[in-house]
């Protein structure tokens, strides 16, 4: 068992003036893994005094310099490649295909970053003036349990890129997880307070950098609830912000796809990283007459879904992260119940066999209309909705009929019609045809699926800000 008892701050390893524990606890088996000192309100704003201090001379440097400093990163992180993706079956329970996938995106991360410093100009002309895109300062990354290291390394290498430093509050959840990162990026040799790393609770540590008047922007991911608190208070120091939030994704299988091809498809999409993802697209919205059809394929790919050890490479569907988030989902499934909605498969209770884990049947209900509790919250599970739709029209129209917007998928034999229909939805991204990452495209979402956008250009223009320099002739 693994205690876990330092913080990084000032490019060191120091002991947390915070003194109290935090059990980090298989979600497989329900053993305890080991245990996390959490930092607290002093740690954290000694950690942005640090980033304060390190910023005065991170900002000036030069592009080529960053680069260097984010290919140390991706060098040393790719040399422990095998314990990265070990430590997110154990920790999180994550399946071995979704951690495997998961250190290939945050390699990407720096690829995409580096790109970006090739090619970025950061002193424009617009009019007749000289447009200077400055860092915009110390950044508070705030980041939740699905994706630890992904986030910590898409954030992180866009704050470099840009000039910025930062703080970094990972889940208390991903302890072991962020401590392997945290080494990564120790022997990297950044200088010191370039990043720095407070192990805590939202409550005390997430609410010290969302007040501090010495952090200049949040870049967070998580619930939508959880960014309301965090932009309300943000806007006491006028901080600017970054919010990628909850989704309650559509897919769109219109009359034209080739059905045995689409409906699998989907079935991956619903339960990409167990469900456990604000991308996944939870609302299946397919033709009257094809209801059917879709209930056989769908049938078909679930009994061939396998659900069990997250270490096994042919897992699809491993456990939820914690007894909390297994009752969360038990809970919307009931409430599926409640409302009239008939299960098609899956339904309450653990897989046989694997009791002792946070597992949950995979579980597609049908006969859903989109008023629906579980067709209009975000429930963070394997729990797909099948929507019937009668024209082209009404499937735009109850996909768009949602308070989210992040991300959508559309499936058609004709290009020309996907993206016509793609078009037409709210949301930051609308996959068709398949599943992949631009990453430098825009990412983020409509409505309350948030405020901004990450990746490429405008994720990095996100950590600049403008300054204007007006010379009279």
């Amino acid at each position: 068992m693994k205690t876990i008892d330092k913080i990084y701050i000032n490019g060191e390893f120091v002991s947390p003036k915070g003194t109290e524990y935090f059990n980090l606890i298989s979600p497989t088996t329900n053993e305890k893994l080991g245990e996390v000192i959490l930092g607290n309100t002093e740690d954290t704003q000694n950690a942005i005094d640090a980033a304060k201090t390190a910023f005065k001379t991170f900002s000036k440097t030069t592009a080529s310099e960053r680069i260097q400093y984010l290919e140390n990163i991706k060098i040393e992180i790719e040399k422990r490649k095998s314990e990265f993706i070990d430590i997110v079956v154990e920790e999180y329970g994550g399946t071995f295909q979704f951690a495997s996938n998961s250190f290939t995106y945050m390699q990407k991360s720096f690829d995409s970053a580096i790109n970006l410093l090739k090619n970025y100009e950061f002193t424009k002309t617009m009019g007749e003036s000289e447009v200077q895109m400055a860092p915009i300062g110390v950044v508070g990354i705030i980041i939740p349990w699905n994706s630890s290291n992904g986030f910590i390394c898409s954030k992180l290498s866009t704050a470099i890129a840009a000039g910025c430093t930062v703080v970094i509050k990972p889940s208390e959840m991903s302890a072991q997880q962020t401590q392997l990162i945290t080494e990564c990026l120790h022997e990297a040799k950044l200088p010191k307070g370039v990043f720095n790393i407070v192990n805590g609770l939202g409550e005390v540590v997430g609410n010290e950098i969302s007040r501090n008047p010495d952090i200049a922007k949040i870049s967070f991911t998580g619930s939508t609830s959880v960014g309301k608190i965090i932009a309300k208070e943000a806007v006491n120091t006028m901080k600017r912000v970054t919010l990628e939030l909850g989704g309650k994704s559509p897919n769109i299988i219109l009359d034209d796809a080739d059905f045995s091809k689409a409906i699998p498809l989907a079935v991956i999409a619903a339960y990409m990283n167990s469900g456990q993802a604000c991308i996944a697209g939870t609302r299946l919205l397919i033709p009257e007459s094809k209801l059917e059809e879709t209930k056989l394929i769908i049938k078909e790919v679930i009994s061939n879904t396998i659900v069990g050890d997250p270490k096994n490479p042919n897992t699809a569907v491993g456990p939820m992260v914690s007894e909390k988030q297994f009752n969360r989902v038990q809970d919307y499934i009931q409430i599926g119940i409640n409302e009239g909605a008939e299960i098609l498969t899956g339904g309450l209770g653990k897989p046989e066999g694997l009791e002792k884990g946070n597992f949950v049947k995979p579980t597609v209900f049908i006969h859903v209309n989109n008023k629906m509790r579980i067709a209009q919250e975000e429930i963070f599970g394997p729990v797909l909705s099948i929507i019937t739709y009668k024209t082209e029209e009404d499937a735009i129209e109850i996909a768009n009929d949602t308070n989210y917007g992040l991300q959508a998928y559309i499936s058609s034999s004709d290009p020309k019609r996907a993206q016509r229909v793609a078009s037409q939805i709210n949301a930051g991204r609308v996959q068709i045809n398949g599943i992949s990452h631009d990453p430098m495209a825009p990412f983020g979402g409509f409505k309350q699926s948030g405020i901004g956008r990450e990746f490429g250009i405008l994720g990095l223009e996100a950590y600049l800000e403008p300054r204007a320099l007006i010379q009279q002739k």
